[in-house]
């Protein structure tokens, strides 16, 4: 319970709770339970199953309801006396726009999305409201303190980029488990299950068109009245067969590499597994589509075994011939869902054959579902504390305490007895694009790169933008919104399909444009630089942006890539900006800048431990003084304590 003081503070005041999940529901029954009155939240999932372990305002009951909703109903019970208003919306709607913002005295995030994170910063700072950050993954967490001009924004430190590869890894050469499973996911799933009309970088092409002059036939097409065994061996033989052939037959790519082994199901011993749950007829027993399962009917209980070739070929035909005999009607418009309990068997299986083929290390189910699924199994007890902590911070910035604000980590292992490291706040980043609206730099092919390019790899994928306007001079190049004319949008469609240097304003080197995003209230000016060629294997977007806080290396054998020059949305499974589960609660970057720490004031407390990065993880550190953290991705980072 808060003291009078703190109470003094809190009461009359609005609070805007973003989030519902693991670390929003301990948040609003710590708020309610220190004094606050009038508590606003929004998130628009629903309660799943798989959110009960740690989601203690939820019960069984509940599930399919939301989130939001079904958490003031249960705060209530045990605080009748206060306001709790619930929005089942997504926080991105226009309906919360600046004005919105301007209401509430103080907004805390238990987001567990970056793209969220980035909006709601963004509208923090334009309507002048603080902004108490927060996640959890594991038994790490952390809680920072953004108010406009005295501290930090969330972006003034860099995020790293979702870890992508390119294409020619995942489809030929992969090397690692994570690319079976990307190539098992985005391109195999995708391709017998999801949108037919989307491109796919699979070889469609069979053997028997190989030489021919004739269309290719699509060998993922299932012929009228065929049978679905003979079918699924024909994909089987196809993708882990025939296709490895084919790319055996580029000797070059194999001079360094070792080669892989065509796997055709004539090779693999598909003895019967004893099936101790019975056979296919019990799979009529599921009510719930996403409860079929392979492993089911051919027997096999334990997710954390590690299938061998037979058993994974077993599992990959059983589930194909799942998925057309019980739920035909859904082929077509399938995405990959973690909680789809056949589609994670599927995806597994055809990992791991892929893998056998290529040697890499096979895994369990459960380890593959994890990657697959983006799954940092959460711990009930690190968001209390991240909670409690959240709250804190709040009575802080209500009494305008800003002396004492604290950025405060949760450590897995003591440092120096402690297991809470406080660090005092770092000031606003001069080279912030957003708080400081500094300019830009893009350097870009302006004869060869259309607007609909810089669209979608640089103002969305990058800066983040929802609604953007983009503006050169006085000419309005590209606007969206609901209140447009249709001549207007007819023109910014055609505007999307020209080059930079041949749309009514031309785009070239030397120019300077503004792009806007009128929700958010952010403007960025870009100055453009003209550059004929990149290199596309480190430089697939064919165009760089710079000029804002460098990103954080990358600490590994492949270049990060977004957006590259396939087709296909190839992109690491475990990334932060393609999912948005419960169980993958974030921790944003604490990068450092070269290892300096700001204060915020000089007055600040010096009694607080300071905390700066250190940059290269290779570098002697005494690991009694160390403190390891996670980073937006989840790489570890030593950081010293001063």
């Amino acid at each position: 319970m808060a003291t009078e003081q703190q109470l003094s503070a809190i009461k009359g005041e609005k609070v805007l709770m973003v989030g519902a999940g693991g670390i929003g529901c301990e948040l609003l029954k710590t708020l309610a339970l220190s004094g606050f009155q009038d508590i606003h939240i929004i998130d628009m999932d629903t309660i799943e199953v798989s959110n009960l372990n740690r989601q203690f305002l939820f019960r069984q009951s509940h599930v399919g309801q939301s989130k939001a909703k079904v958490a003031r109903d249960a705060v209530l019970k045990f605080r009748p006396n206060i306001s709790i208003t619930p929005y089942h919306a997504n926080i991105k709607d226009p309906d919360f726009n600046v004005d919105f913002f301007k209401k509430f005295s103080v907004v805390l995030n238990g987001l567990d999305n970056l793209d969220a994170r980035r909006h709601v910063n963004r509208l923090c700072l334009a309507a002048g409201v603080p902004l108490v950050e927060s996640g959890t993954t594991g038994f790490l967490g952390q809680v920072t303190v953004h108010v406009k001009g005295k501290t930090e924004c969330y972006e003034c430190q860099p995020k790293p980029a979702p870890k992508t590869y390119p294409v020619c890894t995942i489809t030929s050469t992969p090397s690692k488990f994570v690319h079976c499973i990307v190539w098992a996911k985005d391109l195999l799933f995708a391709r017998l299950f999801g949108d037919k009309n989307q491109e796919n970088d699979l070889n469609v092409r069979s053997s028997d068109a190989s030489g021919s002059s004739e269309p290719a036939e699509d060998v993922f097409e299932r012929k009228r009245d065929e049978d679905i065994e003979e079918y699924g061996r024909r994909v089987y033989d196809h993708v882990f067969g025939y296709n490895i052939e084919v790319a055996l037959s580029n000797e070059d790519t194999w001079k360094k590499r070792n080669k892989p082994r065509p796997i055709y199901v004539r090779d693999v011993e598909l003895a019967e597994v004893i099936q101790q749950n019975g056979n296919l007829d019990k799979v009529s027993v599921f009510s719930d589509p996403l409860s079929v399962s392979a492993m089911t009917t051919i027997g096999l209980k334990n997710p954390q075994d590690v299938w061998s070739l037979a058993e994974n070929s077993r599992v990959f035909l059983e589930a194909l011939k799942l998925f057309f005999l019980k739920r035909e009607k859904e082929i077509g418009n399938l995405t990959f869902d973690k909680d789809d309990q056949l589609a994670v068997e599927f995806v597994t299986a055809a990992a791991n054959i892929r893998a056998s083929s290529f040697g890499i290390h096979l895994h369990s189910l459960f380890e593959a579902k994890g990657i697959a699924g983006n799954i940092v199994h959460a711990v009930a007890t690190t968001n209390a504390i991240i909670a409690g902590l959240i709250v804190i911070e709040t009575i802080k910035v209500l009494q305008d305490d800003v002396k004492n604000y604290r950025m405060t980590y949760c450590l897995e292992h003591p440092s120096r007895k402690m297991l809470l490291m406080p660090v005092e706040p770092f000031e606003p980043n001069k080279s912030c694009y957003v708080c400081s609206e500094t300019p830009l730099t893009l350097e870009i092919n302006t004869n060869n790169s259309k607007l609909r390019d810089f669209v979608e790899k640089i103002v969305k994928a990058k800066l983040g933008m929802n609604l953007p306007l983009i503006m050169h001079g006085s000419a309005l190049l590209y606007e969206v919104g609901d209140d447009l004319e249709e001549d207007m949008v007819a023109n910014y469609a055609a505007n999307l399909d020209k080059v930079l240097a041949q749309l009514p304003s031309p785009i070239t080197g030397g120019t300077i444009i503004t792009v806007e995003d009128l929700q958010q209230e952010l403007t960025c000016n870009i100055n453009i630089k003209h550059r004929e060629e990149f290199d596309e294997e480190n430089e697939p977007d064919g165009m760089i942006l710079s000029g804002w806080t460098q990103a954080l290396a990358q600490k590994n054998d492949e270049t990060s890539k977004e957006n590259g020059a396939s087709t296909s949305n190839v992109s690491q499974t475990v990334s932060l900006e393609d999912e948005e589960d419960d169980e993958l609660q974030i921790l944003p970057a604490f990068s450092g800048f070269a290892g300096n720490k700001r204060k915020l004031t000089d007055n600040a407390n010096s009694s607080s431990s300071d905390l700066s990065c250190v940059g290269d993880e290779n570098k002697d550190c005494d690991d009694s003084e160390a403190i390891v953290m996670l980073d937006g991705y989840g790489e570890r980072k030593k950081c010293r304590v001063q």
